[in-house]
């Protein structure tokens, strides 16, 4: 029946040969029997023929071709878990190069059975070297593992992501007895594939399964303290693999498909996780002070991010760490002080999931010095996103902590300087900078600064200017001008020079080259003007109102200018000069 015209039949008939074939080893292994004893000579010879017949016959190609595929994935991986007698046979090069063919052409495979086909291939590779690429207990053959390593590494530089995908995957899954002399070698290669270069950027899929096989792989050859850097993992390797993990967690890669570097960022925590209880296990003395910072605050600040799938992993990562009971992992910073905040009952009870019991949680670690930087830096991007629970949630979290703090001036000193560090970091990088202004209209327009105004010209407001300035110069962004209005008008209620310099920015932008530009500023400058009435004199601020809102800020740029030296002769700023570019009449 492996050999019916009839696709369904053909493919059933195959991965019912593949079971009852792996139920008679283990029912022969009972008695310690080869499997043999229970399948006449005749048997054998058939069911190692099932895949050259069906190569012969080309029923790898076309439609069925992907179902025939896997199905004889499965046979290879149970006649090997059989432990049939086929070593040195000439069909272990068929199946080899069945589960290479394979891999190479996943981008051929349907979108929807792409993941199966693979897992599949994979693990009859797995199954196939263990018993049949072992010259003596723990040796390879070294030929074979020349060849084999030498192919499957020159696959991750393949221009097909997927081709990647499945190689990636393939060395991942590769027997200890493989690996060992080549570790640094495999690893070099793993590491290449989660890289960001320009003409793979968008290959998320491929970063993501380089990843989970270098976690694998760790978990494979084990850890040793003092041992070999070719053998397992150990003092001197530890450290760089550690890199390429933190390394990803830095992927923010959008296309079509959305931000796909999440993807990679999941990876990249999972596998964190599984290297670090690995070496919390067996060798915690290898996890250095600074690593388990970086490893923590990473986590801690996707726990605060604005996609609640990857927010509750990371925090599911992070308090897994933390609460490790086997053997408590060294070096986490203010490890009370989380025990207290985020106690072993709430890994269970709390679904971080849910904006509304994850940011009140994530919000108390702004207390923690060691964390406020990321957390923050997670936590704009939530406050200022678009989804309507996380925004309500986490600006609600962020004001609670802020009311918390008022009578604390050092504490809100602390915590001003780390925003505009992040927001220095971030200078030009919109995935940041634009919810970051938006973040601050929200806290300057809830008082949230209001210490910060009994001080002409403090540093915090003088400094947020320079960095706003530097943020929408040259920008034709829309979204990020109109939120940086907002928060030069909420500015404008800090004293001394820096007032007048905020509204020079807003004058400005009243002569923007973008109507919409024009009337946003008016519109929220009116506004401003009646919040904080201290910023015009009583005498003049009939006239102020009259000129923001009767003047057509949409007309032309001529007509628009004189209004605005109108405003600035009344707001005692002086007018912004025309600047007559080289070459111009």
């Amino acid at each position: 029946m492996t050999l019916s015209p009839d696709l369904h039949t053909r493919h059933g008939a195959v991965l019912a040969c593949a079971e009852v074939t792996y139920a008679l080893y283990k029912l022969a292994a009972q008695e310690n029997r080869p499997v043999t004893d229970y399948l006449d000579n005749k048997a054998v010879q058939h069911l190692k023929q099932i895949h050259q017949q069906l190569y012969d016959r080309q029923l790898y190609r076309g439609l069925g071709g992907e179902l025939m595929r896997q199905a004889v994935c499965t046979l290879v991986e149970n006649l090997s878990r059989s432990r049939m007698p086929f070593k040195g046979d000439a069909v272990i090069s068929g199946w080899q190069w069945l589960i290479d063919d394979t891999l190479r052409h996943l981008h051929l495979v349907s979108s929807n059975s792409r993941e199966q086909v693979k897992d599949t291939a994979v693990s009859a590779l797995a199954a196939l070297c263990s018993e049949y690429y072992m010259m003596e207990p723990g040796q390879a053959d070294p030929a074979i593992q020349e060849e084999l390593i030498q192919q499957y590494l020159a696959e991750l530089q393949s221009p097909e992501e997927m081709t990647r995908c499945g190689f990636s995957s393939a060395l991942g899954s590769l027997p200890g007895f493989l690996l060992k002399g080549r570790l640094q070698q495999v690893l070099a290669g793993l590491r290449a594939v989660t890289q960001t270069s320009p003409k793979d950027v968008s290959f998320a899929e491929a970063r993501r399964d380089g990843l989970k096989a270098i976690a694998r792989i760790c978990q494979t050859v084990g850890v040793k303290a003092e041992g070999a850097p070719d053998e397992a993992v150990c003092r001197e390797n530890v450290a760089q693999i550690y890199a390429v993990l933190l390394g990803c967690m830095d992927d923010y890669t959008m296309d079509s498909r959305g931000d796909v570097g999440a993807w990679v960022r999941e990876a990249a925590m999972t596998s964190l996780m599984d290297l670090t209880l690995l070496l919390g296990r067996s060798q915690p003395e290898l996890i250095e002070a600074h690593i388990c910072e970086q490893v923590m605050c990473c986590l801690a600040q996707q726990a605060s991010e604005k996609i609640d799938r990857f927010r509750a992993h990371a925090a599911h990562v992070f308090l897994t760490i933390l609460h490790c009971d086997s053997s408590p992992i060294p070096h986490v910073p203010h490890r009370g002080e989380l025990e207290k905040l985020l106690p072993r009952s709430d890994v269970a009870s709390v679904n971080w999931n849910v904006p509304a019991q994850a940011f009140p949680r994530v919000t108390q670690l702004l207390g923690l010095p060691t964390y406020r930087y990321h957390i923050l830096l997670g936590l704009v991007v939530s406050v200022g996103g678009l989804t309507e629970s996380t925004v309500r949630h986490s600006t609600h979290s962020l004001f609670e902590y802020m009311k918390g703090i008022q009578s604390d001036p050092q504490a809100l000193e602390s915590f001003g300087a780390t925003l505009l560090q992040v927001f220095e970091d971030n200078l030009l990088n919109d995935r940041v900078s634009v919810p970051l202004l938006k973040t601050l209209d929200q806290l300057l327009a809830n008082g949230c600064f209001d210490i910060f105004t009994t001080e002409e010209n403090h540093p915090f407001c003088v400094k947020l200017l320079a960095l706003c300035k530097e943020e929408i110069k040259k920008s034709k962004d829309v979204q990020k001008l109109r939120s940086s209005i907002a928060v030069f008008c909420g500015m404008v209620q800090f004293p001394g020079d820096v007032r007048t310099k905020v509204l020079l920015q807003l004058l400005l932008l009243l002569c923007h080259p973008f109507p919409l530009i024009r009337k946003t500023t008016a519109s929220q400058m009116y506004e401003m003007v009646l919040t904080y009435s201290e910023v015009v004199g009583t005498d003049a601020l009939d006239e102020v109102m009259a000129v923001l809102s009767d003047t057509a800020w949409d007309a032309e740029l001529p007509v628009v200018r004189e209004q605005r030296n109108r405003l600035c002769d009344l707001l005692g700023v002086p007018r912004p000069q025309l600047v007559i570019k080289p070459g111009t009449r």
